[in-house]
């Protein structure tokens, strides 16, 4: 407990969804099991388009009955709306709790005050905990080193898993592009869900061109957004940066096609490196 680091995500808030019918109305709507979450467990998940891009990331949990979803603060208000859409006749209550706090525990287990619910991260276990903290609470309280939000991202994005909003736009990428596919964010045997078909052919058919991957630049890299190009050739775009290590989007087939003729992937000049994440079982010659 004592090695452990505790962050607030400022950045992070929380639904809950309460009722009846809530399990059941979300099952039909995100990638992944609801079946699956429980209190102290929880899944990473996605609601579509119904052409199969992603129009929201979040975490799903449960606390004495209710759903709980964390998701990006700003993100919030809008997923409330969007489930609203949906509901129809579902005895379903969707709620903003903005008293809630939203942290991220690593390297050990944190002490867990009365009141909060905390879930090992469900997209890897390098990540460790999220935990949900009430009012009055704070990341003091959790018996950790007291850490920053960009102390997280660093820890994230050297582990290279992406983050909607940071590492891919909202609307514009399948779920495999994002490593949904990887990280447990997509259940292909659950049943129907929104933009399903979709997402489903590009499983089958291996049909996803573009992932986010690690990179590592020569010197400090660009901010985010900047073009990746191999002989003055745009191959993608960097997303989330910390130091000398970054994630971008890129189509990896041209990618390595690049590599294999000895030609240097660069970002605003500094030349990048690629690594495959450690988790990755999708092909490819990248290293890990």
């Amino acid at each position: 407990m004592g090695h452990c680091h505790a962050a607030l995500l400022e950045d992070r808030g929380v639904l809950r969804l309460a009722g009846a019918d809530s399990h059941k109305f979300l099952q039909g709507l995100v990638t992944s099991n609801v079946d699956q979450v429980r209190a102290g467990a929880a899944i990473h998940t996605g609601l579509l388009t119904p052409q199969g891009k992603i129009l929201f990331d979040f975490f799903v949990t449960e606390d004495e009955g209710t759903l709980v979803i964390d998701i990006a603060r700003e993100k919030g208000a809008e997923l409330a709306k969007r489930l609203g859409f949906y509901k129809l006749r579902a005895a379903v209550e969707i709620t903003q709790e903005p008293a809630l706090a939203v942290a991220a525990v690593w390297g050990g287990s944190p002490r867990l005050p009365d009141g909060t619910n905390a879930y090992p991260d469900p997209r890897l276990p390098a990540l460790g905990f999220r935990v949900i903290l009430p009012a009055g609470t704070s990341v003091s309280h959790l018996g950790c080193a007291t850490a920053s939000e960009d102390d997280y991202h660093t820890l994230r994005i050297g582990l290279g898993v992406p983050e909607g909003g940071s590492d891919y736009a909202f609307g514009e990428v399948f779920p495999h592009e994002a490593l949904f596919d990887q990280l447990g964010g997509v259940d292909f045997a659950k049943g129907c869900f929104v933009g399903q078909e979709v997402v489903s052919r590009m499983e089958h058919r291996g049909t996803a061109r573009r992932r986010i991957v690690p990179v590592e630049g020569g010197g400090p890299l660009p901010a985010p957004g900047t073009s990746v190009e191999a002989g003055g050739v745009a191959l993608g775009t960097l997303g989330s940066v910390s130091g000398l290590k970054g994630l971008a989007m890129l189509r990896l087939d041209r990618a390595e096609e690049a590599l294999a003729r000895g030609t240097a992937l660069t970002a605003a000049g500094v030349r990048l490196t690629l690594r495959r994440p450690a988790f990755a079982r999708f092909p490819t010659t990248v290293p890990v």
